[in-house]
């Protein structure tokens, strides 16, 4: 055999591939200017305050930026978690990161998993979750309807490549 007609058992076609994130609007251009509105206008309005003899209201305006601050910090912390999901024609894996770094993995075989869809009629899907053996498995949580249904839809079409089995193809 030559090096070119090697047949590697191990090398398996990827069928599908997402990575998840949450989705933040605000980015951290948009933040910084955000923050300086708020900063220059609750310091205009704190000044008002203490001119007009209402000294500590000038402090709780200070107050009320650093929860804001932090609150935007929280936020933008969380957005770190991802869910990686990619199906190959012998496994079904999972790779879940929280915003703290803490990984969650599982592999499922995808002859024997299922795509369970929990629908409202008037949002659309509100919950989607994979089925092996008993075992249920929630993903794409941070998804809305919308794109949990496009979702769904290629990780079904995947799902069903997988069983249908890899096609070898020695002319292309």
């Amino acid at each position: 055999m030559t090096a070119g007609n090697e047949f590697d058992p191990q090398a398996q076609p990827e069928l599908f591939s997402a990575l998840l994130t949450p989705h933040r609007s605000l980015n951290s251009t948009g933040f910084l200017v955000l923050m300086g509105f708020l900063s220059a206008v609750s310091f205009a309005a704190g000044v008002a305050f203490w001119l007009m003899g209402a000294w500590p209201v000038f402090g709780f305006f200070g107050l009320d930026i650093l929860a804001i601050y932090w609150a935007f910090r929280v936020n933008f912390r969380r957005a770190r978690a991802t869910e990686e999901i990619s199906v190959t024609p012998s496994e079904l894996r999972v790779r879940r990161v929280s915003h703290r770094g803490h990984v969650v993995e599982f592999v499922l075989n995808p002859l024997w998993v299922r795509l369970d869809r929990k629908t409202h009629a008037e949002f659309g899907i509100e919950r989607l979750t994979l089925v092996s053996k008993g075992r249920r498995f929630t993903i794409a949580t941070f998804l809305g309807p919308d794109e949990k249904a496009s979702f769904a839809n290629a990780l079904t079409d995947a799902l069903q490549a997988a069983r249908r089995g890899v096609t070898y193809n020695p002319i292309s």
